[in-house]
């Protein structure tokens, strides 16, 4: 896409211009809820058999948050209450063909759902947004984390705190947790930021971070392991999900985050890289795909490369170009958002 394109060459070097970056990230966000999102407010996945997941619905509502665009946001959230709200106040994961095909909640959803309503809160001047995102924040807080020796730590769903615990590393940061006690008022969030930080320090060191992993409550969070994927499909590996830790990391508000984030500079590699790596590197299939750039990006942005990051989220946007898919869409759109301007952040409130 031509806007793709024009937006890259500008991404990174704007950070000493925000009102440019902020225009060039709401054109990307704009590109995204025109093209993936229907007019009932229904994110759609066109690529994946027209389907609709909570995960979609919860960037549809960052991504309208990053555009500016109120009605946009109040149209998807209607949409993710109406059709996927459980009584626990969770999320249904998985809509398709008309109805629930599954009433198991996702954790990365139900945060990032409550992170856009709380934005969305103070952005538009939203009582109603405000205290939906910290009901669907408690919520998670009650269902989602376990007790570990270093605090609470998010879980991926309500299926996943048997013991030992299964977590998606990519759901959450320290730096996300941190902005959902301040936004929420709910300082429980802090106790999550805490353990959360302690895991993502063991994941992101010499090797890659994984897609899943496992805790014991009765342990420390940083005795944490690489896991396979839930359904026994695939051995510990970076693939899809774990690009996501190192472009939430790179955009906190917190410097040790960042810091973290750079570290994975020499793990995560050059662009190009093929879509699904072992651990320690090696390839695993011969595809690629836009996210494996945007966390380049997110690396180099951590490490203060506006080079690289131009570079990386060029090269992004040009696979997706290739092969359109929601998801490379999605993480290109919040890529731009998260990593160069402070739409979705509260930095200026934080005191990291």
């Amino acid at each position: 896409m031509v806007v793709l394109l024009v937006v890259a060459g500008v991404i990174f070097r704007n950070r000493q211009q925000p009102s440019t970056a902020d225009r060039a990230a709401r054109t990307l966000a704009a590109h995204f809820l025109a093209t993936w999102v229907d007019a009932d407010g229904r994110v759609v996945r066109r690529d994946q058999g027209n389907d609709s997941v909570s995960e979609g619905q919860a960037y549809g509502m960052l991504l309208a948050v990053t555009a500016g665009d109120r009605a946009k946001f109040d149209t998807i959230w209607s949409w993710t209450r109406m059709h996927l709200q459980q009584p626990d106040g969770l999320l249904a994961w998985r809509w398709v063909d008309g109805k629930v095909a599954d009433e198991q909640s996702a954790a990365d959803a139900d945060i990032d759902a409550a992170w856009a309503l709380a934005l969305a809160g103070r952005k538009f001047g939203d009582s109603h947004a405000t205290s939906s995102g910290r009901a669907l924040a408690a919520a998670a807080l009650a269902r989602e984390t376990v007790a570990t020796q270093s605090g609470r730590v998010l879980v991926a769903g309500p299926w996943a705190i048997k013991s030992p615990a299964t977590v998606n590393p990519s759901y959450l940061v320290g730096g996300t947790a941190s902005m959902l006690s301040r936004l929420t008022g709910d300082r429980e969030w802090d106790s999550v930021a805490t353990a959360t930080r302690r895991l993502d320090g063991t994941l992101v060191n010499s090797a890659l971070p994984p897609d899943w992993a496992s805790v014991h409550p009765d342990q420390s969070s940083s005795g944490v392991t690489p896991a396979g994927s839930p359904d026994g499909s695939a051995g510990p590996r970076y693939g899809l999900d774990a690009p996501r830790l190192l472009i939430r990391l790179a955009s906190s508000c917190d410097s040790a985050d960042r810091a973290l984030a750079a570290s994975a500079s020499r793990a995560v590699g050059s662009l190009g890289e093929p879509a699904i790596r072992s651990l320690s590197g090696e390839p695993q299939v011969s595809w690629r795909h836009p996210i494996s750039d945007v966390a380049v990006a997110a690396v180099a942005s951590a490490a203060g490369d506006r080079a690289g990051v131009t570079s990386a989220l060029s090269a992004a946007e040009r696979t997706q170009a290739t092969t359109p898919t929601y998801y490379g869409a999605a993480w290109i759109a919040l890529g731009a958002a998260m990593l160069t301007t402070r739409t979705l952040t509260d930095c200026a409130a934080s005191t990291s």
